[in-house]
């Protein structure tokens, strides 16, 4: 790990799970980083509760389905007793688990990865990575969120022209399901240009996730198919393991799906998508980056105000995660820093203002 987690003590952490093979699984894969330390398991969300108030974990990895009290309980309990501890769940991948994944987004949990599983498509060693990269940003954002900040001034680069705004794209990852939910339940029903949207998911959660949004949102929302062609009034996401980009195929602009590398350690990348439009849709294109750990997507909406597009960060106070926004802002690509429940308006005034 780098040297951010290697000036505090080892990260303290619970392991719940009602499989003791999981739950073995999980404490070698934590341990396995030396800046990590199970401290101890248990199998249902009552031990959930009962260990974090026994010994104050930094982390609790929780499962969903548990004897007893399943995670979700678990996590109201603590929240009714005012228990703030960052949690991740361990999601198998179905439908059932998918809806409950979600709801414990809401609930409070952090982020999720693949439950070890004959379901998931990932191996030990990659579900262990995303793990550990997971908790490192967290507690690397901790670090972060005490330093000082670099002040930003947000500015216009020189005038350039101007297109009317063909396109929205839409990035984010930690806290971006719940932020998400917001947005999509403000968009109008006569919004009509297309949306792109990348949220950082592991493969196999994007179309659930997509469906979620679809049913709470007044135009429709879709996980992105290879070869589709683009229409207006539709947001595409990002299948999870797949970059998305856009293409022209003769008259039409494409879907355009591939596994080329990971790009800041994600596929799908904003960074990889904003470049893809920027390519199509030049200066008509709107960028908006969101809550998230990392930096994806910072430099990609640097070059689209560069190239005359406008850009709009959430802003921290409204942000789970100040990470990826904060990138784009401090890199100077930022047009304007908005509040979460803001964001839709602000992107409906610049369409208009752009001759929509």
């Amino acid at each position: 790990m780098n040297n951010l987690i290697e000036k505090r003590n080892k990260i303290k952490a619970i392991v719940i799970d009602d499989s003791v093979l999981v739950r073995n699984i999980i404490t070698d894969l934590l341990e396995s980083d030396g800046n990590i330390e199970v401290i101890a398991t248990g199998k249902t969300g009552l031990e959930c509760v009962e260990l974090v108030e026994k010994y104050k974990p930094d982390l609790v990895t929780l499962d969903i389905e548990m004897p007893v009290m399943d995670g979700l309980t678990a996590l109201e309990t603590l929240t009714s007793k005012n228990i703030k501890v960052p949690v991740i769940m361990l999601s198998v991948l179905t439908q059932r688990n998918a809806e409950a994944t979600f709801k414990a987004l809401e609930l409070g949990a952090i982020d999720f990865v693949p439950k070890p599983s004959n379901e998931t498509k990932l191996t030990l060693e990659e579900i262990g990575t995303l793990l550990k990269s997971k908790i490192r940003e967290y507690f690397d954002h901790e670090v972060i969120k005490k330093t000082p900040r670099v002040k930003v001034k947000v500015g216009n680069f020189p005038e350039i022209k101007k297109e009317t705004i063909k396109a929205l794209a839409i990035g984010t990852s930690t806290g971006g399901p719940n932020a998400l939910h917001v947005v999509f339940q403000q968009f109008p029903e006569n919004f009509s240009i297309p949306v792109f949207l990348v949220q950082h998911m592991p493969s196999g959660f994007t179309k659930a996730f997509a469906e979620r949004l679809d049913e709470i949102s007044k135009i429709k929302v879709k996980e992105a198919e290879h070869g589709e062609i683009i229409k207006p009034s539709v947001a595409y996401l990002a299948p999870g393991n797949y970059h998305m980009k856009v293409k022209r195929k003769e008259n039409n602009i494409v879907i355009d799906l591939d596994q080329t590398p990971l790009v800041n350690g994600h596929r799908p990348s904003f960074d990889v998508t904003l470049e893809s439009l920027s390519a199509i849709y030049g200066s008509g294109l709107l960028g908006v980056i969101m809550t998230g750990m990392g930096k994806d997507g910072a430099e990609g909406m640097k070059k689209l105000k560069e190239r005359g597009g406008v850009t709009i960060a959430q802003d921290e106070k409204t942000s789970v995660i100040f990470g990826m926004n904060r990138q784009a802002i401090e890199l100077g690509g930022i047009d304007y820093i908005v509040p979460l429940e803001e964001i839709v308006q602000n992107v409906i005034r610049i369409i208009k203002e752009r001759g929509n």
